[in-house]
């Protein structure tokens, strides 16, 4: 009797980024149901942290990882140094033992945070090319990718994606960065985001009034600092982004909102603190009773929270998306062309604005015109979900035939071209 495959998801989980774990948890969905005898494993940033939530086995994307420690900058990057090395051993030691790799939608191929190329691409690079050599087959399943500047970044993307077995791009956009770059993307396969397949929460009880309700705002803010070119000026950036986040939250309590604060990422508490604090300081009668802030574990929790909210202020693209999959009228805080896209396809593209020239007084012009509108908004949306996912149930059945039709693929690779 033929083995189950044994299965690696390779990707940058265990961080505390929601919507990197949404995708995660809809590949797990899938994989469960559809291949439930398959033993899976996760290698990633945080293995602690992936084993404790899932109670998947984990283990560290590079050496360095487990191995770093306080001490002398010369002795940390010695560390990197030697790391990179003890990987190209380490990879290919690893990836043997599995039949199937899989990164499981984010935005692996995109340079839109800062980002070096002996970090993230060169692992992402080294793992695809040591399946292609042992005859392990690879999936790049609707990720995110756009043109990287960088000749470094673009050549580790561009080999990387030609190593794969199945590729798949949420966009597109996406799709055309690869074949910007080189690629040969005349077989590959456009799908939503794999976290539209996520379920929807349970809709909350209504809450007995004794009084006037208040409409809420769920406001998604991100530590943003701008992308590699910005490097020289990333804490300008940052500081010009949050003071107009806490101008417009000022603006939301004396109209009369109530706020949800939302993040995606550890890293945007700073941003939540600094808003709670100014508000507590400038509006102490009002702080405590509009503010609402539920830390979410999980992108369901997050969409748990977002049931309760009349209307979305986002900027991290998932934050964004979970409005969207809930129906909710959304105004995205754009950070990349990927956020742009999302609203395109929800037919809300003249709900945002880009991160970098936000302009606050726009912003509650757009709140009040998407008011006004959302219940004419909120039909269309709830029939392109369903559409969204149909699709990714179209992918899920090509995924079984690629990855778990016939073994390892030997040196060659496999796609099927689907629909755009």
């Amino acid at each position: 009797m033929t083995r189950p495959p044994r299965i690696a998801i390779f990707g940058l989980l265990g961080s505390g980024n929601l919507g990197n774990h949404g995708s995660f948890d809809a590949m797990l969905q899938f994989l469960r149901k559809e291949h439930p005898d398959s033993p899976i494993s996760c290698v990633c940033p945080g293995p602690e942290e992936v084993e404790k939530q899932y109670g998947i086995p984990s283990f560290s994307i590079t050496w360095y990882q487990p191995h770093r420690a306080g001490g002398s900058r010369l002795k940390t990057a010695a560390l990197k140094m030697f790391g990179k090395v003890a990987d190209l051993v380490r990879t290919p030691r690893w990836v043997r033992r599995y039949d199937i790799v899989i990164v499981p939608g984010m935005g692996v191929l995109e340079t839109t945070m800062q980002l070096r190329p002996w970090g993230w691409p060169y692992a992402l690079f080294l793992v695809f090319f040591s399946a292609r050599i042992f005859g392990a087959k690879t999936a790049l399943i609707s990720v995110g990718a756009n043109v990287a500047r960088e000749r470094a970044i673009r050549w580790l993307f561009v080999g990387t994606a030609r190593n794969a077995t199945y590729r798949s791009y949420r966009d597109a956009y996406s799709r055309d960065a690869m074949r910007q770059m080189g690629l040969d993307t005349s077989r590959d396969e456009i799908y939503p985001d794999l976290a539209f397949a996520l379920p929807l929460p349970a809709r909350p009880e209504a809450p007995v009034s004794s009084g006037p309700s208040l409409r809420t705002v769920g406001l998604g803010v991100m530590a943003y600092r701008g992308t590699n070119a910005d490097r020289a000026r990333s804490e300008q950036i940052y500081t010009s982004y949050v003071e107009k986040m806490i101008e417009f939250s000022r603006w939301l309590v004396d109209e009369g909102y109530r706020i949800q604060l939302l993040t995606g990422d550890p890293s945007d508490e700073a941003v939540v603190t600094a808003v709670v604090e100014d508000l507590r300081r400038t509006r102490p009668e009002l702080a405590d009773a509009r503010l609402v802030r539920e830390p979410a574990e999980t992108l369901g929790e997050l969409m748990e929270q977002l049931t309760g909210v009349d209307l979305v202020v986002a900027s991290r693209y998932h934050n964004v998306l979970s409005a969207l999959k809930l129906s909710k009228p959304t105004i995205s805080i754009s950070y990349a062309t990927k956020n742009d896209i999302l609203m395109e396809g929800m037919r809300l593209a003249e709900f945002r604005q880009p991160i970098q020239s936000l302009d606050v007084q726009r912003l509650t012009e757009q709140v009040r015109a998407l008011e006004a509108r959302a219940s004419r908004l909120e039909s269309d949306m709830h029939d392109k979900n369903a559409e969204y996912v149909e699709q990714l149930e179209q992918q899920n059945a090509v995924l079984t035939a690629t990855l778990f039709g016939s073994g390892r693929t030997g040196s060659g690779r496999t796609a099927t071209r689907g629909r755009a």
